[in-house]
């Protein structure tokens, strides 16, 4: 399932989804401790393959006055910790090609956000760091056009590539997930996974902040795995209201472990 190496993803052998889950930033480093800790107790239980997610820094902001992070260095050295702690791999996204190169020192997996899926120096920089790169579908474009995202990759030398589905625009302020994207970017011979929370944002709202229908997590989750999905992305915090990115859309972390025991029974009757 998995074409990538990663020495520290346990559970390869579990023929279980992977999950890629943590907060929208890194808010500081006890807390990202505490989320990184109860998740791993949850997917060792499940055997499920875990990587940690954090945003060191968040660029795409509705507002200037938005949170954007605590410090680049000191973010990226609380994913390093995680990593080193706890003996998963991490994941954080860049935005600009010189970032590519400080992020990897730090991190095991390289991420493209969606709005910036196309940018081709960006792809070539995250490639060249020898890094597994996942690049988020842009919500504008087709599951068809991730090919040319994916080609990028494998012509600049790494063939480490993911790809995650977080949905298509749908009018000016919702989005929508059409699943028939998920096998046709596996074709490309890639993992591919779905983002089950940012599918559910809801962006431009007139408050300048992104809302969210996280009741539908469940949902966009059990239909993921349902059409064979290799794995999933799911952002979560102890106190989503007082997160300080994203918490409209964030699934609490009090529901995670029920929702994967689900979804790990789900993949067993559908593999």
């Amino acid at each position: 399932m998995i074409n990538f190496p990663l020495d520290n993803l346990k559970h390869q052998g579990s023929n279980n989804f992977f999950l890629m889950a943590g907060p929208c930033a890194i808010e500081g480093e006890e807390i990202a401790l505490r989320i990184a800790e109860k998740i791993i107790t949850i997917t060792d239980k499940l055997n499920i393959p875990y990587i940690f997610k954090g945003s060191y820094r968040k660029a795409n902001r509705s507002k200037g006055g938005s949170f954007t992070g605590i410090g680049d260095e000191k973010a990226l050295k609380i994913l390093e910790k995680i990593g080193k702690t706890f003996n998963v791999p991490t994941v954080t996204d860049i935005h600009e090609s010189g970032e590519a190169a400080m992020a990897a020192a730090y991190v095991d997996v390289l991420q493209i956000p969606a709005f910036l899926c196309r940018q081709t120096d960006l792809l070539i920089a995250a490639a060249h760091t020898g890094k597994v790169v996942n690049v988020k579908k842009g919500q504008f474009l087709s599951a068809g056009s991730m090919k040319f995202a994916v080609e990028k990759i494998v012509e600049s030398g790494n063939n480490k590539v993911i790809l995650t589905d977080r949905g298509n625009t749908f009018g000016y302020q919702d989005l929508i997930v059409d699943y028939r994207g998920l096998p046709e970017m596996q074709a490309f011979g890639v993992p591919v996974v779905m983002d089950c929370t940012h599918s559910l944002q809801q962006p431009n709202q007139s408050s300048g902040v992104t809302g969210g229908k996280p009741e539908l997590i469940e949902t966009i989750a059990k239909a993921a795995i349902a059409v064979g999905a290799d794995g999933l992305f799911i952002e979560t915090h102890p106190d989503p209201a007082n997160a300080k990115s994203d918490g409209a859309n964030m699934l609490h972390l009090d529901l995670l472990e029920d929702l994967l025991v689900k979804l790990v029974r789900l993949r067993q009757a559908v593999i």
